[in-house]
């Protein structure tokens, strides 16, 4: 088998490459293929969510213990921050179950990287563009599938981030600046696979439960 080396000449391309095998896996979990789909049920979106609204204040509130360290400030911005448009689809969806042993893990890495600036650097990569990219793409596959507008759908709506594109390559300048050794950017790397790993863990639960969740 042929082993391709991730391109290091920046960091945002060594995050990319260097990640590819961990992401795919992750987006292939059967939950996600389904909720693509349009074939996963209001209960079934509501325990998604549910763990994401965990997620999601544990990221932001070590982001903002974190916030003036020079490696944390360069990837920080409030109009990121999706815990308030969280709360607000969990009154439309209804508040699903989220105490689970991989949302369990997973606060619990994040809640590490307190103590590892470049650590957290990696989850906020992972998590903040990523729903940038194929998260606004659930947003419309359930527009679609429930005839929603705005109602439900606050966690894909960046009012502050009117052209993804742009705001994403700004973003991925501002990970390159970064002043890392090639330890530490390799540490990053090592802990965005993680990241990708904590994810594929939470839609394994998630997928375990889809014959209840299936339209």
């Amino acid at each position: 088998m042929t082993i391709i080396e991730p391109d290091t000449s920046s960091l945002s391309r060594l995050l990319r490459d260097g990640s590819r095998r961990e992401h795919e896996s992750a987006e292939g979990s059967a939950f996600m293929s389904e909720l693509l789909a349009g074939r996963v049920s209001p209960r079934g979106y509501a325990d998604y969510l549910a763990r994401l609204q965990r997620v999601y204040a544990a990221l932001e509130a070590a982001g903002r213990a974190l916030a003036g360290h020079p490696v944390v400030d360069a990837v920080l911005d409030p109009a990121l921050e999706r815990s308030s448009a969280i709360l607000d689809d969990v009154a439309h969806w209804g508040t699903g179950h989220a105490a689970t042993p991989a949302t369990d893990a997973y606060v619990a890495r994040i809640e590490t990287t307190r103590d590892h600036p470049a650590r957290y650097v990696a989850h906020h990569y992972t998590r903040y563009l990523g729903d940038l990219s194929g998260g606004r793409a659930i947003g419309r596959v359930l527009g679609r599938t429930f005839d929603l507008d705005h109602d439900g759908l606050a966690f894909y709506a960046f009012a502050d981030v009117p052209k993804p594109k742009p705001y994403k390559d700004a973003y991925r300048q501002r990970l390159d600046a970064l002043d890392l050794t090639a330890q530490e950017r390799l540490d990053v790397l090592a802990e965005v696979r993680l990241v990708f790993g904590l994810n594929e863990a939470l839609f394994a639960e998630l997928s375990a439960d889809l014959d209840t969740y299936r339209l």
